[in-house]
């Protein structure tokens, strides 16, 4: 694929399209469209066999998709890319691509609890096995490292511990097995971190959250070489039809091109804040992998631009208290996802990891007095009064 810019920021609004192909619209229009007609039935017959290329039916291909997908495979550095209805849809794709029956994956210890209740029920529907990892060195990976094992699936960060991985030490073991490396790079998006230029074979992005930015949009990315995005294009997702609509795609490239300017505000303010809370008596803990204190900040150092605008911590207090002072909160939403404008904060388990058993929860890191606020881009000082003021109504309380 040809690179025709250099820097991320210019790349974020140009890559994938041109104009002249579109009419001369500046914007990307929306192909508002199920289906495609054909000149004659012999180029029907020859788009069908693959003989010609040209646009058939929206669960196949859409202009405004592919240029989403033009753009994305460009900033992650990647051959090709393909865009799905929900970043679950992206995840479900990959492994399913990825696997067969009694096949095995290794897991990072520490999982998006829909990413956790997929591998539960390929192992109850199709015997794939996993374990879970932390990965801390090699001899961990190499320990759990099957025959059958046909793909190592990673997060880094860890959702919501805010853990670390190594993925150059990862690549290193799995190249010696030629085992697949999959990331999930939701919490970085391209701007933050590149598996694929580390050695990485497949990113995914629940689109959702930073690459829209805005709260408006459910979707999935996909990016690895050509050859298993097309596999993947003509298997997984034509078959259960995952697709994204192309309003959707619309919307992300919209939100794509600001993408470098709200990641820079994302971190500005979360470093502040970090720093802020360290200080609160309350606060027992904080997780964020850009503090010089955080044990994996020289992974961090080594393979992100930055910490990003995501942290975890620990309120001294019961589960009914840590409530008390999420209600309590007037400006910061109580939602799940991040990435959005708006500051939000949830409680992981009882909401995004409330599928996984409290054992498994709880060897994850994941307390009931654990916290993941995403960082939005207001005023730094008006999130931390926010936060203040509720912890000391709950002191009061």
């Amino acid at each position: 694929m040809e690179r025709k810019y250099k820097h991320f920021e210019t790349k974020v609004i140009h890559a994938g399209y041109d104009s002249k192909e579109h009419l001369n619209s500046l914007s990307t229009p929306i192909y508002q469209t199920s289906t495609f007609t054909f000149d004659t039935a012999e180029q029907g017959e020859r788009f069908f066999a693959g003989e010609e290329k040209g646009y058939i039916y929206s669960r196949l291909g859409n202009p405004t998709v592919s240029v989403l997908q033009e753009k994305v495979a460009e900033i992650e550095e990647g051959e090709a890319c393909l865009a799905f209805g929900s970043g679950m849809a992206a995840i479900s794709a990959v492994l399913l691509s990825l696997t067969k029956a009694n096949d095995h994956v290794l897991v990072s210890q520490g999982v998006y609890g829909c990413t956790y209740g997929l591998l539960k029920l390929m192992e109850e529907k199709y015997n794939v096995s996993h374990d879970f990892s932390f990965m801390e060195n090699e001899e961990q990976i190499r320990t759990f490292i099957r025959p059958e094992t046909t793909c190592i699936y990673i997060e880094t960060p860890i959702n919501p511990t805010m853990k670390l991985i190594d993925l150059e030490m990862v690549v290193k073991v799995a190249k010696e097995h030629n085992i697949p490396v999959v990331v999930d790079n939701t919490f970085c998006s391209p701007y933050l971190q590149k598996p694929l230029v580390i050695g990485c074979d497949v990113v995914i992005h629940s689109a959702t959250k930073y690459i829209c930015g805005h709260g408006d949009v459910v979707a999935g990315l996909a990016i690895a070489s050509q050859e298993l995005i097309s596999k993947i294009a003509m298997t997984t997702q034509k078959d259960i039809g995952g697709i994204l609509a192309p309003f959707d795609a619309w919307l992300l490239l919209r939100g794509l091109k600001t993408l470098p300017i709200r990641m820079d505000r994302h971190c500005d303010n979360t470093t502040k804040l970090v720093e802020w809370m360290k200080n609160e008596p309350q606060i027992k803990s904080v997780y964020y992998p850009g503090d010089e204190n955080h044990p994996d900040y020289g992974i961090m150092k080594k393979q992100m631009k930055h910490g990003g605008g995501l942290f975890s911590f620990e309120l001294d207090g019961t589960k009914q208290q840590i409530q008390r002072f999420m209600n309590g909160l007037k400006m910061i939403k109580i939602a799940v996802s991040l990435g959005d404008a708006e500051t939000l904060i949830q409680h992981p388990a009882t909401m995004t990891h409330s599928v996984i058993p409290e054992d498994v929860r709880l060897s994850m890191g994941i307390t009931d007095q654990l916290i993941r606020l995403s960082v939005g881009l207001e005023s730094w000082e008006d999130i931390r009064d926010d936060i203040k003021q509720s912890l000391d109504q709950m002191k009061k309380n």
